[in-house]
């Protein structure tokens, strides 16, 4: 998996997981965020990340799209 896009209640987060994932990032966002994105410090809009996994899978990477995580109650 070269990014990973995990959905959040704020938005998506963005974590790139190789140097594919960091070098293609870095094609897309301005250099004062690559830190940030880098570090997975950067949440986007939910319908800014469906735009960047359809750009990123149709350049040949690996992205995996968590949509939503939820905590099941064991009580």
């Amino acid at each position: 998996m070269d990014i990973s896009l995990s959905e959040k209640r704020t938005g998506t987060l963005i974590e790139p997981k190789t140097v594919h994932g960091i070098l293609w990032l870095q094609t897309h966002f301005e250099s004062n965020h690559w830190e940030m994105i880098s570090n997975g410090l950067v949440i986007i809009p939910s319908t800014d990340a469906q735009m960047l996994l359809e750009d990123a899978t149709n350049a040949g990477l690996n992205v995996n799209f968590i949509n939503s995580l939820s905590p099941i109650d064991k009580n």
